[in-house]
């Protein structure tokens, strides 16, 4: 499908997926929310896909909502997007649930403004990198309304309490170089560098690790910061090292390390996955 809001590019294995409403910043919207879950989909689906990088086009990354309905833009009496039906569940959390569940590592390129539901949705992102243009808002009490998009989740995990605090009850707007300092961003980059490095980073997981790896490591890293002990960690470590031991990447990738030559993982996570992924569905192990 060609989408509205966004550009979906593939090349040697890496995704680039780009917010494309430069006129508005890159605003986020229903249509962009509907693409944004379509786009993360077919990446999924997709084996061609390793790596996924998240840019926006212009000179912002998202500047959050589109606030063109004024006062009512975030009144769900008055939402034309009827899509999630009469729950209570917010746009920007259905994405953010979305990109979490992704079978490929994630990498945030803020080439601009990220604020609101703009930062928010990046959060469950594996890896950020901005510009040293980048400016960053969790600009929500300013406006008069909480976070969303499953932040007070994963802020606080991913930045600690005290830093996640400030930058909530404050609300402002803050530069790329305290977004380095507070550990929302992983390195700052030129604008004309951005993408370059965001690219060299993608194409380092492309092109040295198994796919299916990979993707195990990502939920395994993720839907532990909830476990209450580590014997969580223990049970699902042991039943994913146990599947893959056995599995012809692992084959292949010490047989490559022996005769010190490049690693050609074949495993696939359209259909090579364990039957017990995803494992966290489960109600209990065994």
């Amino acid at each position: 499908m060609d989408f509205e809001t966004l550009h979906y590019q593939v090349e040697d294995g890496i995704l680039t997926l780009t917010l494309s409403r430069p006129d508005r910043m890159n605003a986020f919207n229903p249509t962009m929310r509907h693409e944004l879950i379509e786009a993360f989909d077919r990446a999924d689906a997709d084996d061609a896909v390793r790596v996924i990088i998240v840019t926006g086009a212009g000179k912002a990354f998202c500047a959050g909502a589109d606030l063109a309905k004024g006062g009512d833009t975030f009144n769900r009496a008055k939402r034309e997007d009827k899509t999630l039906g009469t729950g209570l569940r917010d746009g920007g959390g259905t994405v953010a649930l979305r990109i979490f569940e992704c079978k490929k590592p994630v990498i945030a390129a803020f080439n601009g403004a990220a604020v609101g539901v703009g930062i928010t949705m990046a959060l469950p992102m594996d890896i950020r990198l901005a510009s040293t243009s980048a400016k960053f808002g969790f600009v929500f009490a300013r406006r008069g309304i909480t976070m969303e998009a499953c932040s007070s989740w994963f802020l606080p995990r991913l930045v600690g309490m005290q830093q996640a605090a400030e930058w909530i009850y404050t609300g402002r707007v803050f530069d790329a170089e305290e977004a380095l300092r507070g550990g929302l961003v992983r390195s700052l980059h030129a604008p004309d560098e951005l993408l370059p490095a965001a690219r060299a980073l993608a194409r380092e997981i492309a092109d040295n690790t198994s796919a299916v790896a990979t993707t195990l490591n990502r939920q395994l890293m993720w839907r532990m910061l909830g476990a209450d002990h580590p014997m969580e960690a223990h049970k699902i470590d042991s039943r994913t090292i146990a599947y893959m031991g056995q599995s012809a990447d692992v084959q292949e990738g010490v047989t490559a390390f022996l005769e010190k030559r490049p690693a050609r993982f074949a495993m696939a996570p359209s259909k090579d996955l364990p039957g017990f992924y995803p494992w966290w569905e489960e109600r209990q192990f065994e």
